[in-house]
């Protein structure tokens, strides 16, 4: 599932991965895959920015700003909060 095309915060740092499959294990979206002993970004516009890959991570070769794109939108949305807005204006699910 893409939420929006090239707006995520997520990045890795190779160099800095050790290979211990912990963003694997805590993605909900499948978001990662490990290559050649590193992990690797298969499907960046799929991450919803829930940060459970940066925090799992033990080496802290992960980052995203969750709290912004798409994870927080479908959760004010669900919780009734009239920000429910998931990319900023631009991506046109706000209202302005």
């Amino acid at each position: 599932m893409e939420y929006l095309s090239d707006v995520v915060t997520l990045r890795l740092d190779r160099e800095v991965c050790v290979g211990c499959g912990r963003c694997l294990e805590v993605c909900p979206h499948g978001v990662f895959s490990v290559d050649s002993g590193k992990a690797r970004i298969d499907d960046r516009d799929a991450c919803m920015e829930c940060g459970a890959c940066a925090r799992n991570c033990p080496v802290g070769a992960l980052y995203v700003k969750n709290g912004v794109g798409c994870a927080v939108g479908i959760l004010n949305a669900r919780l009734g909060r009239k920000s429910a807005c998931c990319g900023g204006a631009q991506s046109g699910c706000c209202s302005s």
